[in-house]
């Protein structure tokens, strides 16, 4: 039974009557972890927010054009794996960016099948002017992070989800800016 009484702060505090300071202990720090994830997400909005008014583009945009930009010529395909996303969600970012001048579509080939990507002089100064890091915040962490604590990060957060009710298979590959 949880008793509600008042800090020497003037806050509420919930007491789990009859619970060993170990649980008490515990609760503390699951909702702290909570808290965590509160400040990751709305950090991420923030920066999101922040180069869509500095740039008129999604920070999905702007990742993708800098991907192109460090190489030139990469294929639909390639950019769609460095931005972990999937193929049509890379030609739909593609599409706007070319209807924005941003980007262009070079075809190749005898049968023009393969069609390679360049950033245009427009795409090339808002990419220079675009707010850092240009991945993304939480790319931008994840980078720097040793890899094994990447590899903690990847166990824990897979048993987190797997423990969770309701599941997309398809949120994995949704960027960040679009969520």
């Amino acid at each position: 039974m949880a008793k509600r009484k008042t800090g020497g702060s003037g806050k509420a505090q919930v007491r789990m009557s009859g619970s060993p300071p170990a649980a008490l202990g515990a609760q503390k720090k699951r909702l702290e972890v909570l808290k965590q994830f509160r400040v990751l997400l709305r950090l991420i909005k923030r920066h999101y927010q922040w180069v869509e008014g500095e740039c008129g583009l999604s920070g999905a945009q702007v990742w993708a054009m800098a991907e192109i930009a460090s190489a030139p010529g990469i294929k639909v395909s390639d950019l769609a794996k460095a931005l972990g996303v999937h193929l049509s969600t890379a030609s739909n970012m593609l599409r706007r960016l070319e209807e924005l001048a941003l980007v262009k579509r070079m075809r190749i080939g005898d049968d023009h099948r393969v069609v390679q990507l360049k950033v245009s002089a427009k795409g090339e100064r808002i990419v220079a002017r675009a707010p850092r890091p240009l991945v993304g915040i939480l790319q931008q962490a994840l980078l720097e992070l040793p890899q094994s604590r990447v590899d903690s990060l990847h166990s824990d957060l897979g048993e987190v989800i797997s423990m969770m009710k309701f599941k997309d298979a398809k949120a994995g590959m949704t960027p960040l800016s679009d969520l």
